[in-house]
């Protein structure tokens, strides 16, 4: 797939490439972003290099992994963002806020651009979001998202060679007043 670029008034998506390198290490030396997402830890040099100019463009030529930097007004990276496909119609979500730029809504706003764009044109009907039971700020991104938390998965997610349970959610099209792209028949009770 082409690189895509979104924009809001306040924050831009790009694929991060090899200009962003520099950025991209100096911002996941956050030992929080290390702790709770599955970069490296110690995230080297080169871990940055690979992602910039393997991982990144890999996932776009391939459509299976569309990684967006999240970059305020003035391109300073103030976040990253991936929507990874995991089978057809369906993508998760992994996301981290450089430390400087928390708690001002970067992320949550970029998580909806996001999932707009992949509701819309790359034909996901669900988004799924993960994160170790504990991580309360992958959270109330999530909650803040409209993310309907759907309960915990027991060993749901590996970290550094560690399996963990996880909180799982998802947003779906009609959370944002859009369209599907397949009927959706909700369960009653």
């Amino acid at each position: 797939m082409e690189h895509v670029t979104l924009t809001t008034d306040r924050i831009v998506l790009r694929p991060v490439g090899p200009e962003d390198t520099d950025a991209v290490y100096a911002a996941a030396q956050d030992p929080a972003i290390q702790r709770w997402t599955t970069v490296p830890s110690p995230y080297l040099p080169e871990h940055a290099v690979g992602f910039t100019e393997r991982i990144v463009p890999d996932g776009w030529a391939q459509g299976s992994m569309f990684t967006f930097g999240v970059f305020v007004t003035g391109g300073e990276l103030a976040g990253m963002l991936a929507l990874t496909t995991r089978s057809p119609g369906t993508a998760e979500i992994g996301f981290w806020a450089a430390r400087e730029h928390r708690g001002r809504g970067y992320v949550v706003e970029a998580t909806l651009t996001a999932c707009r764009w992949a509701f819309t044109e790359a034909g996901v009907d669900r988004v799924e979001w993960r994160a170790e039971v504990g991580n309360h700020a992958s959270r109330a991104v999530a909650e803040r998202a409209g993310f309907t938390v759907e309960g915990v998965l027991r060993s749901g997610v590996a970290n550094k060679g560690v399996r963990r349970d996880c909180w799982i959610g998802s947003l779906l099209p009609s959370d944002l007043g859009l369209p599907s792209t397949a009927p959706y028949l909700p369960a009653r009770p």
